[in-house]
């Protein structure tokens, strides 16, 4: 009998010391394990012995029957599993005679899932250890002389077991322990662990664990070096893995691409992606292994850092390289773009992306329609999701919640909650950020009432409301007048464990300042103890919400003396309304505050002072901020040349309008159709303008339209409606008629449809000339065509009328 549990490798001492039955909930955890794939060790149907029952078995008889069994390990599984099923108490022994089939014949997956029922087992029954399993099951097995011993496998498989549970410490222990027994674990099964460790923030104590398992024998390859890489730049230590590849090239191990990109990821993760990219360069000149994930690390650097010429370069440059940018690398740049709401840079990325035969995805299309509802384009964006939907392409929660909130601000919530029935209905997650963005509309049309139904439906269905819900609902009570509530609704907040934050509190006064009750926000704010930047913020956007911008400038004022800047948002907003209301005064004054804050005002803001200026008819401190703004290290675009060449022009110093479209288009900015517009309704009023002394100081010989006709030819720019009205408009009053039809036949056979303002130009120029027939001819064409001929077409027509008439009289 020892002979035979010798051959079994059996210790005598387990067969007769039957455990206590352990009655299990379910056979095992599996649905912890990402990778388990059944809920049961075998899915093979096993039917006992005819004269022998399971109850009657016992522990050596169970191993004599798997003993048998070696070589069908489906059927010693499904054996073992029966056994399991009908209440047979499995001891240490017959666990590890099961292990060592399953092991024998290298079935992973199975390993898997009974190593997750043990785990579960030694949790619920202290007294069932582990590590006595292994005892017995590693009992006169020489892992020393054969490394490569079967038994290994189940090692390392309970060690990854342990990970994919997030066991790490259970896991290090393990591994640490084995060491007396000889055991050097495998690379991979190491490797397993550290990244785990790693992706969960545990930077240091895997880095412990690298350096103690190395101590043991651990012989690392070229990915627990790439991890190892990864790891130090996670903590902010750029310059040790360049140790790490010279450790490598000691040791007579190749990186590969793997870890050349870890290291360029690490440095653009760490915002600097200008130095990242400098080591890209340096390995792709040492003829490195570089793959398209280094330059799309790069990329998303860059676009992470708002350096999206940066991004571009990269992108074009791998190209150059022969580099293929794949659907990452895509999606990296065209969220880049959509971030800075350059749609038409996105969409244009997107279509050569899928020109290029690489198929978009639901993660990039959200960018586009996030994008487009941050633009505003709400309809855009239901009509984009409709149609996507439609293509069969699969879109996630995040697209649904996106197209919510799209049909939210449009007014449509039932068309929402009838998505989110689509939405349940495809098997598609439900969360807080649905349910909160359905919540958001409903307070949105004023109505709480099924805004809190919405509310109590989420809470039944089990998610816990969280900060962001209750901001919500806060605002839209306060929105609809509902002051008190708000407070009551903060008051419930906290017995919830959430302490209302200054998101909250901005929420709650923006609300009350744009319902209405600018006093009940101006008592909520003096009530706050604590007052931070965004509460004040707040209190800015709220004022000019009510239109009381004097109000809102002193808060900013006062903000401002206390050493503090208002959120850019705020300083924008408050900014636009004091250029709306021509106190350019104050606009200034705030753009020298946002400075002396050492707060860089964006260009937007620059070109509403400059617009607002240039309106005023100040164009000398136009200048003077236009000077200043490129000399921040702004270019100016083509929307803030045409402002200021607009302005030279009606001032009529035509030669300083001709100075800037030279400088602009120095600065490789191309001149658009409205700026040639522009330069020539000026050129053509100065035309008009011929017999009588110029306005201004400016010199008006240099430009004339047909240079700039020409210039815009070259330019290949071709007219439009508005060009060519102001061309014929300005033909017309010098009594060129001749010239002003011919522009007027020619802008129809481009495919340009004259407007009104086309051909009042026309009819008026006709009946001020006495042309009455011409003009009746197109004032009949106009009508036909759906227009409405308005006032000055109708004076014009009376004037001719009249004019013709005295003619008629005096012959």
């Amino acid at each position: 009998m020892s002979m035979r549990l010798r051959a079994l490798n059996l210790p005598f001492k387990t067969i007769h010391k039957h455990k206590p039955a352990l009655t299990l909930s379910q056979p095992f955890a599996s649905t912890a394990l990402a990778h388990s794939t059944s809920p049961s060790f075998s899915d093979t149907a096993f039917t006992p012995p005819q004269h022998q029952s399971p109850s009657n078995l016992n522990t050596f008889e169970v191993l004599q029957t798997l003993h048998r069994l070696h070589n069908h390990p489906a059927h010693a599984l499904s054996f073992f599993t029966h056994l399991h099923r009908t209440g047979f108490p499995h001891t240490l022994s017959t666990y590890a005679a099961i292990i060592r089939i399953l092991s024998f014949w290298n079935l992973p997956r199975k390993l898997d899932s009974l190593f997750l029922h043990l785990i579960s087992l030694s949790k619920r029954h202290p007294p069932f250890h582990l590590h006595r399993l292994f005892d017995t099951l590693f009992h006169d097995v020489n892992v020393r002389a054969n490394n490569r011993h079967y038994l290994l496998r189940a090692f390392d498989a309970f060690v990854k077991t342990c990970v994919s549970l997030n066991m790490f410490d259970e896991a290090i222990d393990f591994l640490f322990q084995t060491r007396r027994r000889g055991i050097v674990p495998d690379v991979l099964t190491c490797n397993f662990l550290f990244n785990r460790l790693v992706e969960h923030g545990e930077v240091d104590k895997a880095l412990a664990a690298y350096e103690q398992l190395k101590r043991f024998g651990l012989s690392p390859n070229c990915y627990t070096y790439a991890i190892v890489i990864k790891a130090l730049c996670k903590k902010g230590d750029l310059k040790r893995p360049l140790c790490v590849f010279e450790e490598m090239e000691r040791v007579g191990v190749t990186p590969h691409s793997y870890c050349y990109a870890a290291y360029i990821e690490g440095l653009c993760n760490n915002r600097r992606s200008d130095l990242g990219y400098e080591v890209l360069q340096a390995f792709r000149r040492g003829n490195a292994p570089l793959e398209v994930y280094a330059y799309t690390a790069v990329v998303r650097g860059f676009c992470n850092e708002v350096k999206l010429e940066e991004a571009q370069g990269v992108f074009d440059e791998m190209q150059r390289q022969g580099v293929v940018p794949d659907v990452y690398v895509y999606s990296a740049l065209i969220h880049g773009y959509c971030k800075r709401h350059n749609l038409l840079k996105a969409l244009a990325l997107h279509d050569e992306m899928v020109s290029r035969g690489l198929k978009t995805n639901c993660v990039i299309v959200s960018y586009i329609l996030h994008c487009l509802g941050e633009m505003g384009m709400a309809l855009e964006v239901v009509d984009q999701f409709k149609e996507l939907k439609g293509s069969g392409m699969f879109l996630d929660g995040v697209a649904y919640n996106i197209a919510f909130d799209a049909l939210c601000k449009l007014g449509k919530v039932e068309d929402a909650i009838e998505m989110l029935e689509d939405m349940k209905s495809k098997r598609l997650g439900l969360d807080v950020k649905h349910y909160t963005t359905l919540i958001n509309g409903y307070c949105l049309q004023g109505d709480l009432i099924n805004a809190f139904s919405v509310f109590k439906e989420m809470k039944d269905k089990g998610f816990t409301p969280d900060v962001v819900t209750y901001n919500v609902l806060a605002a839209g009570l306060s929105r609809n007048g509902h002051a008190c509530d708000a407070r009551k609704l903060l008051d419930c907040m906290e017995s919830q464990g959430m302490k209302p934050n200054s998101t909250t509190h901005k929420m709650i006064i923006e609300g009350l300042c744009s319902g209405g009750k600018v006093l009940e926000a101006e008592a909520y704010f003096n009530s706050l103890e604590e007052k931070s930047v965004e509460i004040y913020s707040a209190m800015v956007n709220g004022y000019c919400e009510a239109d009381l911008i004097e109000k809102s400038y002193e808060i900013f004022l006062k903000l401002s003396n206390q050493g503090d800047m208002a959120k850019e948002a705020s300083c924008f907003k408050l900014l636009s309304k004091l250029c709306m209301t021509g106190d350019i005064e104050k606009a200034i004054m705030l753009l020298e505050r946002m400075l002396l804050s050492n707060v860089e005002p964006s260009k937007i803001m620059y070109s509403k002072v400059l617009a607002a200026l240039c309106q005023a008819g100040d164009v000398k401190n136009a200048h003077s901020l236009f000077d200043f703004f490129v000399l921040r290290g702004f270019t100016p675009d083509v929307v803030t040349y045409t402002i200021m060449i607009n302005s030279y022009c009606r001032m009529n110093c035509l030669q300083e309008a001709h100075d800037l479209l030279h400088d602009m288009k120095r600065r490789g900015i191309k001149p658009d159709v409205i700026t040639y517009t522009v330069l020539l309704d000026g050129s053509l009023k100065a035309n008009l303008r011929r017999h009588f002394p110029t306005h201004g100081k400016g010199k008006t010989a240099s430009l004339n339209a047909s240079t700039i006709l020409r210039d815009m030819e070259q330019m290949e720019i071709n007219p439009d409606v508005v060009c060519y009205t102001v061309l014929i408009d300005g033909h017309m009053k010098t009594d060129n008629f001749q010239e002003a039809m011919s522009l007027f036949d020619k802008m129809i056979d481009s495919g340009l449809e004259p407007d009104t303002v086309t051909y009042t130009a026309l009819v008026s120029g006709l009946c001020n000339r006495g042309h009455m027939k011409k003009a009746v001819i197109l004032l009949n064409e106009m009508s036909s065509k759906g227009m409405t001929p308005d006032v000055h077409i109708i004076s014009a027509l009376k004037r001719g009328i009249i004019k013709a008439r005295k003619v008629q009289f005096h012959k």
